[in-house]
């Protein structure tokens, strides 16, 4: 399972927590190893592999 760099944390932890309703902010609080900027790229990256596969 794809995990954050440097961290235990696998990135469906941050769909997870999204898609139950809850904030970046509130992801960040839960799992201070992953950086923000972690985050936000992982999911610009996530987006841009979801665009190529339905285009």
């Amino acid at each position: 399972m794809p995990c954050f760099a440097g961290t235990r944390v696998p990135f469906m932890n941050l769909i997870d927590y999204l898609e139950a309703g809850h904030s970046l902010g509130e992801f960040s609080r839960q799992f201070p190893t992953v950086s923000r900027e972690q985050a936000v790229q992982a999911l610009k990256e996530a987006k841009q592999s979801l665009f190529a596969k339905i285009a």
